[in-house]
């Protein structure tokens, strides 16, 4: 896959997404959440790969949020990034994303780990809200996830006040799941994910699918009922019996019901 402003690696079972944009502190645009959203999208129809890593390039920002420039002027999405379908196509990937923060995550980027099913971060790495400052805000997955992380309190506080959190501070408020020493990062991201690999896929997209479920209303449920509940339907007797007898136009045997 050829990207403009992300760049797409594969090791073994893991494969890494990192925003490219280093010298703009990995700030979306309207091309990276697009390019974030078709390399998940690629990724969710192939099965080398069984968890992603995602990261931002340089040592500095994981994200810092994001830019306008160069959005179509319409009525019907004006001044708004598409980072909802970014959001969304990490939060229905059916392998697990470990956000790799390995800097400032601020805004964006802070939401963007907070969709991630597990964050690591480098002891340097900062963490912070600042659409209120800004004159702006997220009214989704900004808050509702990030309320089942630290709590409803911690949340409106990190939304209203937008404190500045240092990762250890993060780690207190179970913002993240570990922190380690800069240069030990990417070592440490790596290890894990080598340990998630190892379970079942089928159980962990199960797992994904069931957390999902609980915000993503009748599209978290059907996520459930497609893509996991109906796959094993289709291996049963009973669907073969009845999908036979309709293409025979006979009665089905009712017998292999059950089986």
């Amino acid at each position: 896959m050829k990207f403009q402003e992300i760049t797409y690696e594969e090791s073994g079972p893991i494969g890494t997404i990192t925003m490219n944009r280093p010298h703009d502190g990995n700030m979306f645009t309207p091309t990276m959440c697009h390019e974030i959203r078709d390399c998940i999208n690629e990724i969710r129809r192939e099965t080398r790969t069984r968890v992603i890593v995602l990261t931002g390039a340089g040592d500095k920002f994981f994200c810092i949020g994001g830019r306008k420039e160069g959005m179509e002027d319409t009525l019907m999405y004006a001044g708004v990034l598409p980072t909802l379908e970014m959001y969304e196509a990490i939060d229905k990937l059916q392998k697990p994303v470990i956000a790799m923060v390995n800097g400032y995550a601020v805004g964006g980027g802070n939401v963007l780990h907070v969709v991630c099913d597990i964050t690591v971060a480098k002891e340097s790495a900062v963490f912070r809200q600042v659409g209120p400052m800004m004159g702006s805000f997220d009214g989704g997955y900004g808050t509702w996830y990030l309320e089942d992380l630290i709590g409803k309190k911690r949340a409106k506080e990190m939304w209203y006040r937008n404190p500045r959190l240092s990762a250890r501070e993060a780690l207190e408020w179970g913002l993240v799941n570990h922190v380690v020493p800069d240069a030990q990062l990417q070592e440490f991201t790596s290890k894990i994910a080598l340990e998630i690999a190892d379970r079942g896929s089928f159980a962990l997209a199960s797992i994904k699918a069931s957390f999902n479920a609980r915000h993503g209303g009748v599209s978290g449920l059907s996520r459930m009922a497609h893509d996991l509940l109906l796959r094993n339907y289709l291996g049963t007797k009973e669907h073969e019996e009845l999908a036979e007898s309709f293409a025979q136009r006979r009665q089905p045997d009712s017998t292999q019901f059950g089986h």
